[in-house]
Formats: structure tokens, sequence, C-alpha cells
């Protein structure tokens, strides 16, 4: 069958907003004149732990940490990081390529709509997307392939027929799980030895056009 839809993750694939994650709460730590590690940093599944995160921040400071006031501080200055990003390198010239070859668009992420929306919208390019899927419409979060299964739905197609790029092998193993074709591009934090599943593993967007990854 004949490739005729391409499913993007998110967070890390369309735009760097992990890199931005962490640098902001490695600021919230520095707030606390504490350091927080990267390494570690990156949980091997989809949704939001910024609970657990401010619980672990809670723990380090003591009583007198003011849960509310950090995390407005943290957003705050992770928005402003957010704004000055765009897609991610080769990205865009990907969207363009498969406009041309008239492939469906859609985004399966497991963080929050209003999330994804907001950020794709700030930056011009939700209305590329025929379909965006998110965590909070489906039971769980990658690797489970919850967001897959709803993505190829919504778009009325096979899993035969699409094919998925993901950031993480968690996001990997909910595309595979999907019954769909996928190509890792690998985040800058994420380590390319544990992208096995991959049908291709990929340095960047910018390394293989769309009509060449859909034809391998």
């Amino acid at each position: 069958m004949a490739i005729t839809a391409l499913i993007f993750d998110f967070d890390g694939l369309l735009m760097d907003t992990e890199s931005t994650s962490l640098a902001s709460w490695q600021q919230e730590w520095r707030e606390h004149r504490l350091e927080l590690a990267a390494d570690g940093f990156f949980v091997d599944h989809g949704g939001d732990v910024s609970q657990d995160r401010y619980d672990q921040l809670a723990a380090a400071v003591g009583p007198g940490f003011d849960r509310a006031a950090s995390h407005a501080r943290r957003t705050a200055h992770r928005d402003e990081l957010n704004a000055a990003l765009g897609l991610a390198p080769g990205i865009g010239d990907w969207l363009d390529q498969a406009g041309q070859l008239g492939l469906r668009l859609a985004v399966a992420s497991s963080s929050p709509r209003s999330w994804v929306v907001r950020l794709l919208g700030q930056i011009g390019h939700l209305d590329r997307f025929e379909t965006v899927v998110c965590g909070d419409e489906v039971e769980r979060v990658k690797p489970d392939p919850g967001v897959y299964l709803l993505a190829l739905d919504q778009l009325g197609v096979a899993p035969e027929d699409a094919i998925a790029f993901e950031d993480t092998a968690h996001g990997v193993a909910a595309a595979k799980a999907a019954g769909l074709r996928c190509i890792a591009v690998p985040n800058r934090h994420a380590d390319p030895a544990v992208f096995g599943a991959a049908d291709i593993l990929l340095t960047s967007a910018a390394e293989r056009a769309i009509a060449d990854l859909i034809s391998a």
C-alpha cells in the first residue's frame, strides 16, 4: 500500500521544547542555590511529571519551599524560552515536501492538547496538520499506542498507509505497537543507542527527504 499520511510527535521533534523544559527546571533549582543534573531528568514515558519534580525540589529546599511561587516563576521562564522557538531544523522542509507530495499530516503527542495547540499556533504551523491528538484525549500515554491509534482513526487510514516520526524510544515503542513504521530523529538529550526498534534512525530531519523516506 502507498503511504498517504505522516504522523509526528510534538515535543522534541517538531519543536525543541525538551531543552527549554530542562533549562527552566535547572534555572528554578538555581533560584534555591541548587543544581539539577540533566542525567536522569528525562523519563521513559510521556505525560506530565511536573508534580514529581516539584516534590523533588521541595524535598531539597525544605519547609520554606513555596510551590506556587516556584511554579509561576518556572513556567514564566519556560514560556519566555519557548517564545524564541521555531520548528526544529529540517522539519519545515519535511512539511513542505509532504505538502507537495499530497500527504496528510497529523500530530500524536502525550502532552496536553492546550500545550501542543498553543505552541504550534504560536509559530503559525497549527493549520498544517489535519488532526492533532494529545495525551489528555486517551487513557494512557506513550509507550501506550493510544494516541497513534486515535490519530489513525481520525485520519481514517490503516497503519500500513502511514509513517510515524519520533524523537524518543518510548515514542517509537508506541508507534510500533500501533502497527506503524517509525522513523526516529533522537532529540539532543536521547541516546541513539536505545532506538533499535525504529525502522530508520536519523541524526537530523535534514538528513533525508520525505520522498526518499516513504519509499524506503
